[in-house]
């Protein structure tokens, strides 16, 4: 795969001058974006995958929950479905994607939608009797055609976008230059003993601009692993034979914690949003005991027969959360 990358050097510099173009043409309002008339927070990334958006929407909805009417829209990566799609008590996985189905079963309250053209998920969601008053864009920072009020943008602390190149040969889906469209940047996954040196290091290579805040954010896994009726402790798997199986961007931070935990298993890897063939059941339905994250519960969840299948629950801990909610909420109320 490194090897085809650098093979596909040559194609930078195209994908660079049309992104960049295309970039323009809305800055200057040749191609247009359209507002709404409700608060829309949009969180994104400039790279692709593996910079925790998911958990930075599941913290902004507990964060707004009880204040608003909120609603979720995402693509709904790799569905089964096209168009609009409102959760509901009978939809299943697929036909929403993994992500936006674990947000649908962890917040009842709120709306769960997906929509590939999020302009038509927007206005069919403000059709809605109930509409919300609150929309939560997950994953839509290149998605132009919507002007949100209020961005956050993620980078990961072990590959930050300004260490960064295009695609295809680096990670970038734009240029750098696009992190200015951003209010909040968010340095995401960062070791939980990174001092103000390193921070001060970090915000000098991005170098953001005067009216752009700069936050730095960690992991937090659970003490437990969980299923729909059974609750294990993490320290109980060290007398348990278990498998880890993931099917996430970047599972090195969850292997790293659970041998910080002295436990020793297997892991089987896939690569995010992986959809698990015949065949992969098989495999997996031979093991007695599967870790996975919560994402991959999802999926797994009603594919597997006698295996004990647990997720490890994961939760975003943000430097200075207080500043952080702070801008949050007053965006959404001075809206």
């Amino acid at each position: 795969m490194k090897l085809l990358r650098k093979i596909f050097f040559p194609f930078v510099p195209i994908y660079y001058l049309v992104t960049s173009l295309r970039n323009k043409l809305f800055d200057l309002n040749i191609l247009k974006s359209k507002s709404y008339n409700l608060p829309v927070i949009c969180v994104g990334n400039l790279s692709v995958g593996g910079t925790g958006k998911s958990p930075m929407i599941e913290y902004l909805i507990r964060l707004l929950q009880d204040d608003v009417t909120l609603a979720t829209l995402s693509r709904g990566y790799k569905r089964s479905t096209s168009g609009f799609k409102l959760a509901n008590d009978n939809t299943k996985v697929d036909e929403i994607g993994d992500e936006p189905f674990q947000f649908h079963q962890k917040f009842k309250d709120i709306l769960v939608a997906v929509d590939e053209d999020r302009q038509h998920g927007i206005e069919t969601l403000q059709s809605f009797e109930n509409l919300p008053s609150l929309i939560l864009l997950d994953d839509a920072y290149q998605h132009r055609k919507v002007k949100a009020g209020f961005n956050i943008l993620l980078t990961t602390h072990s590959n930050l976008y300004s260490d960064d190149i295009m695609l295809p040969t680096g990670d970038l889906r734009e240029p750098r230059i696009g992190a200015e469209r951003a209010n909040i940047v968010v340095v995401t996954k960062c070791p939980n003993n990174l001092d103000d040196n390193n921070k001060n290091r970090i915000k000098n290579k991005l170098n953001l601009n005067d009216n752009q805040n700069l936050f730095f954010s960690s992991i937090v896994y659970d003490n437990s692993v969980f299923n729909d009726g059974e609750v294990l402790t993490v320290s109980d798997l060290k007398n348990r034979d278990f498998t880890l199986v993931t099917g996430i961007a970047n599972a090195k931070p969850l292997v790293d914690y659970l041998k910080s935990k002295g436990l020793t298993f297997e892991h089987i890897n896939y690569k995010d949003h992986y959809n698990f063939t015949d065949k992969d059941l098989e495999v997996l339905n031979k093991k007695k005991l599967i870790i996975t994250t919560e994402k991959d519960f999802m999926r797994l969840n009603k594919q597997l027969d006698d295996v004990e299948l647990f997720y490890l629950p994961i939760k975003v801990k943000i430097d200075n959360a207080n500043e952080f909610n702070k801008l949050v909420k007053e965006f959404v109320v001075n809206f």
